[in-house]
This record gives structure tokens, C-alpha cells and sequence, in this order.
């Protein structure tokens, strides 16, 4: 399923409101100071083209959400389409997302993180290279506020039962629930455009949510 090339965006597009350099910050993530307020806050780790990002903060201006992206021209491309639809309460950091997990976000700060479609690494000895890993869930846990939840989707069987497993067997976190696929009601009426490109040559979307425990018990990680 070969990908359509990204639209050119103006070499001098002002696009330093949506899109912030990893390098150009200082640990903990000042929220007020991207968003200029504080709201409820989502995550998506590997955000791709933005679809998400920039579909999901229309649809609830009431909350906060920032797309973490290391490839520079994607981080860019989200940037643009964040300024075009002057969606002010979403932001894309261009940088190693698990770096912005580990070093930025603070305890039980993030109400629900996103991780769609993340690259499988399918030789064996890639593989751990996941982003569903022991250190990135540990990361998961400490995020999360009481209730919070994380949202695991992929085309790859084998990678959504192994994260699964490997999900309970290291963490408190309830689930997986499930998810059911709903209907698209028009053509960019999907979670990400990988989900859109997979569902239209009718293959199989593997999806899960995990929510941590509101009780005290377990709020700690």
C-alpha cells in the first residue's frame, strides 16, 4: 500500500504556535506554556500525517492533545495542518517520543495515550526495538492518571498479542477491553490514515484499550 506524498508546505510558513523542536526543550513539558492553559491532556505517541491528532482536537476543543513524531518532515506536515485549521489545543514535538515519556511528562498527568499503527520491526532481531516495551509501559503507568487509559492499535497479529501479554504480565492496567470497529461515515472517517488504507483493502484492524485503576491501590505504577 504505497503512501501519497505529503503537500508542499511554504518554506516560510510561521508554523512555531504547533510544532516544537525536542531539543529546544526543558524537562517537565510546561503545558501551560505550549497551550496556555491547563486542560485535560492526551498523548499520541508516532502521530504520522495528524489525522488523529488534528481530528480529535476538533471534535473536543475542551482538551489538550500533543502528537510526539521523529520523522522531521511528518512533525512538519501535522504542524501545518494544525495551523491551517487553527487548531489551537493541539501540538506535535519533533523528537524520540519515548524520550518525552521518560523525561518530560510528570506523574499522573495524561488522561488517555494513543499508540496506532506503530512500526512492527518484523526481523527478529529488531524487534526490540517496539515501542510497546517494558520501559515505555512502565512510562505508561506513571503517565496515567487514575482512570486514565491506553488506546493499542495495529494491522500486525502477532505484535497486538504479544504486546497484550506482554501488557499483562508487566503492568496494573485493566483489560484489554474492547474496541468495536464502527462503520466510516465519510472517506477520512478513521483513527489514523493507516487504519483507512488497511481497512479499504478489507484487512484486519487489531484494536485494545487498557485503563488504570482509579483506586489508590494502583494509582502509583
Amino acid at each position: 500500500m504505497p503512501r501519497r506524498a505529503l503537500r508542499k508546505i511554504a518554506v516560510d510558513a510561521d508554523l512555531s504556535a504547533w510544532l516544537k523542536s525536542l531539543e529546544s526543550l526543558q524537562p517537565p513539558l510546561d503545558r501551560q506554556g505550549l497551550f496556555g492553559r491547563e486542560a485535560r491532556f492526551e498523548v499520541e505517541l508516532g502521530s504520522g500525517k495528524g489525522l488523529f491528532l488534528s481530528a480529535a482536537a476538533a471534535a473536543t476543543p475542551q482538551t489538550d492533545f500533543l502528537g510526539l513524531e521523529v520523522a522531521g518532515k511528518y512533525a512538519r506536515h501535522i504542524a501545518a495542518k494544525l495551523a491551517q485549521r487553527g487548531l489551537d489545543n493541539a501540538r506535535v514535538i519533533h523528537g524520540d517520543g519515548l524520550r518525552v515519556f521518560r523525561e518530560f511528562l510528570g506523574d499522573a498527568s495524561v488522561a488517555a495515550i494513543h499508540v496506532y499503527f506503530p512500526d512492527p520491526w518484523w526481523k527478529a532481531r529488531h524487534k526490540k526495538r517496539r515501542v510497546i516495551n517494558e520501559s515505555f509501559l512502565r512510562d505508561v503507568v506513571r503517565t496515567l492518571e487514575p482512570g486514565g487509559s491506553l488506546h493499542f492499535w495495529t494491522d500486525v497479529e502477532e505484535y497486538f498479542q504479544t504486546a497484550l501479554a506482554l501488557i499483562a504480565e508487566t503492568t496494573p492496567l485493566v483489560g484489554p477491553l474492547d474496541v468495536v470497529e464502527q462503520p466510516a461515515a465519510h472517506d477520512l472517517d478513521f483513527r489514523t490514515h493507516f487504519e483507512r488504507r488497511t481497512r479499504l483493502h478489507a484487512l484486519p484492524v487489531y484494536r485494545s484499550e487498557f485503563r488504570k485503576s482509579a483506586s489508590p491501590a494502583t494509582t502509583s505504577g
